[in-house]
């Protein structure tokens, strides 16, 4: 059975981005695109909102065509190509020229039964990036199994919190990491599975 693993860079004080969404705060780098590496090697199937998958779209294509790009990057943008894309979305309209004709689109209400039957299959685990409304309404339906966030060395003071307000669960902590090269920890939980 493969399982959903959401990956997270969040600010010391629980923040996925800052104030409407700006993600310029949080340290990316090379050690970050190290990890997500890691992590993609290991998936068959992205998961997206449909804000992180017009990022993914528009930027790695490009990174992938670019032969002075580094080479973590350009195998990051290789292997996003390759695999599965789900993306959950009730306003995407995919047009005949998308970078990834392929991506499949499910409309929110569908979103849990499709990913609970992408994980009952053989095939490799289900990785996460962004989407948080998406990821966090998956996470409240009991079908995140594994949790990897990446605590930056920067506090934003506001904007998107790593969980909206009143969810609760049970995780244990798996392990934990300082990210060589960079100030990020990486910790990695496993969900509880509900009772």
């Amino acid at each position: 059975m493969a399982k959903l693993i959401v990956s997270q860079l969040m600010s010391l004080d629980g923040h996925l981005a800052g104030p409407g969404g700006d993600l310029s705060g949080l340290p990316m780098g090379a050690a970050f695109d190290q990890h997500n590496l890691e992590l993609l090697r290991r998936a068959g199937t992205l998961v997206f909102g449909r804000t992180t998958f017009g990022m993914f779209e528009g930027y790695w294509p490009q990174v992938e065509r670019d032969a002075s790009a580094e080479p973590v990057q350009r195998e990051i943008a290789s292997l996003v190509r390759s695999v599965g894309k789900l993306v959950v979305s009730d306003t995407l309209v995919r047009g005949p020229d998308a970078a990834w004709p392929d991506a499949e689109v499910v409309r929110r209400a569908a979103s849990r039964a499709r990913v609970a039957q992408l994980k009952a299959g053989a095939g490799r685990d289900l990785l996460m990036y962004g989407g948080t409304m998406v990821w966090q309404d998956l996470f409240a339906a009991g079908l995140v199994d594994e949790l990897h966030l990446l605590v930056g060395n920067v506090v934003l003071g506001a904007g998107v919190p790593l969980f909206a307000p009143g969810v609760t669960q049970r995780i244990s902590l798996l392990g934990q990491r300082h990210l060589p090269g960079s100030e990020i920890v990486a910790l990695h939980f496993e969900v509880s599975p509900r009772d």
